[in-house]
């Protein structure tokens, strides 16, 4: 099934602490059809993950201001990727100026925490919300639900994985959560069964393709999406048209 535009809404690309430069990507995603890409840094170029009691440090806010404007400079040289800012715990508000797309926010169980009860978190989060930037959330299931319903309720939230790192796809079903209007998942490296189950449920309008890169890899990840059989209406729509609607709602700098 063909497409215009086909766009891979989940990739990690970074060169600070990691070695995932875009020149690796791109042929990869030139070999699957995949026309465009929204990039994040990789976690290891934000902070470090093994160490649960973590402490921002200058060095480490140079790397990830540095891993953030590397993605910039993608856009900036004309590469077709949309940069997200991964926001981790100094809340950087003023990066908010500089053309970013989206927010990745990231964090798993057994990493360190994000400081929710800073000043700092609140406003950026505000800014954030007005803004309507996407954000990908992909943290613990409580925090997920405390993030949703708390702390930034107007967001627009995408849930990564179908919810699989976010405590489960079933467990989120069961609080809710897809079904508000301003909740988008993606697919990256979720069943077909689940992707069946939300698109029959949840409709078209809240999928979006990604293959969560190195992780999953997108030509795989997109024949996934090809094999649902949706209409070309429905097809176009989870490969780049919510995506697409989702940056064109949301405010520039």
């Amino acid at each position: 099934m063909d497409a215009a535009r086909i766009i891979d809404s989940h990739i990690h690309c970074g060169i600070q602490c990691s070695h995932l430069p875009f020149e690796g990507i791109a042929p990869l995603l030139d070999q699957a059809g995949i026309t465009d890409a929204c990039l994040f840094a990789p976690v290891e170029d934000i902070y470090d993950r093994d160490d649960f009691h973590f402490e921002d440090t200058a060095e480490w806010r140079r790397i990830r201001c540095a891993a953030n404007h590397y993605l910039l400079d993608l856009a900036d040289r004309g590469e077709s990727i949309f940069p997200y800012l991964f926001v981790w715990n100094d809340f950087a508000l003023e990066e908010l100026q500089r053309p970013y797309r989206g927010i990745k926010w990231h964090r798993h169980t057994d990493e360190p925490e994000y400081h929710y009860d800073d000043p700092r978190c609140a406003a950026i989060l505000a800014e954030i919300t007005r803004r309507q930037l996407p954000v990908v959330l992909e943290e613990s299931y409580a925090n997920t639900l405390r993030f949703i319903r708390k702390l930034a309720p107007e967001a627009v939230i995408i849930i990564p994985h179908l919810g699989a790192l976010n405590g489960s796809y079933r467990a989120l079903e069961q609080t809710g959560i897809w079904k508000l209007d301003n909740v988008y998942a993606d697919s990256a490296l979720a069943t077909t069964g689940e992707m069946r189950h939300f698109l029959e449920h949840y409709g078209p309008d809240k999928l979006l393709f990604g293959s969560d890169f190195p992780f999953g890899d997108p030509g795989h990840e997109l024949r996934k999406i090809t094999r649902l059989g949706l209409s070309p209406e429905d097809f176009n729509k989870v490969v780049c048209g919510n995506i697409l609607g989702l940056f064109d709602a949301a405010e520039g700098p």
